[in-house]
């Protein structure tokens, strides 16, 4: 049924292929919220390496504002991930349903207020470019923190160097020559590469990308409205746990 495929995105009980339909859509997500933010604003999002690196440019240049704008992102980013582990480690406490959903659900709804009154705001730039960036860069963090708990630190969704290093790890793995030792005896050092997280670590890589495209294509023809979609997708995945803790304890 509908209602329980969705309910099985964000329950408390996880298996591998949730956690794998959850990874590749949030990864999508993030990958079109991030290539619509570079269009609206400027600057990517998602890329806490980049910022860090720009901040450390911008001081040795002497450029005060630019290193100004990349520690709010950082911390923006920071507190994204703070609120996530909050929301989770509460609802744990509560044995909630939707303990997984709430970071979702609060990523949904920053997302529509985006899409809904960046047209309205774009005209203020001094205060809108700041408070874009540090939106989308909470938001980022959010869903970041919340796949990585979930998942245990298996899948992260805006953490696109990671991924990229883990793929490549795995083909070396996957394409090394075990050279044969000469005996029937079990080798310790034999090299195995694990073809499933291979073809995780793509897929995801690949939902990111097309979901880059999405975003891009999307803010060009659409503008701002075009993140209400992505807003819709989170709220679909976080809406039926809520729902069940609503309506308590199911039958």
């Amino acid at each position: 049924m509908p209602i329980q495929y969705l309910r099985g995105f964000t329950m408390p009980e996880r298996t591998d292929e949730a956690n794998r339909r959850l990874g590749r859509s949030l990864a999508f997500v993030a990958g079109a919220a991030n290539a619509g933010g570079f269009l609206a604003v400027g600057q990517y999002t998602s890329h806490m390496s980049g910022i860090a690196s720009t901040f450390a440019d911008s001081l040795a240049l002497g450029s005060i504002e630019t290193a100004v704008t990349c520690v709010a992102s950082l911390l923006s980013f920071l507190c994204g991930a703070a609120t996530s582990a909050i929301l989770i480690n509460w609802g744990r406490r509560r044995a909630l349903t939707s303990l997984y959903a709430m970071p979702l659900m609060l990523e949904a709804v920053l997302l529509l207020c985006f899409g809904l009154l960046g047209s309205h705001l774009e005209g203020h730039r001094v205060l809108f470019v700041p408070a874009t960036v540090a939106l989308l860069c909470f938001v980022m963090g959010l869903q970041n923190a919340m796949i990585t708990k979930i998942s245990k630190a298996e899948i992260r969704t805006t953490h696109v160097t990671g991924l990229v290093t883990d793929l490549g790890i795995e083909l070396g793995k996957l394409f090394y020559w075990n050279a044969s030792r000469g005996d029937e005896a079990p080798d310790p050092l034999f090299v195995r590469g694990d073809r499933q997280k291979l073809v995780l670590l793509a897929s995801l890589l690949a939902a990111f990308i097309c979901g880059g495209l999405a975003g891009a294509i999307g803010f060009k023809h659409l503008g701002f409205v075009s993140t209400v979609p992505l807003a819709t997708v989170l709220l679909a995945l976080a809406a039926v746990p809520l729902v069940d803790d609503m309506l308590g304890p199911r039958g």
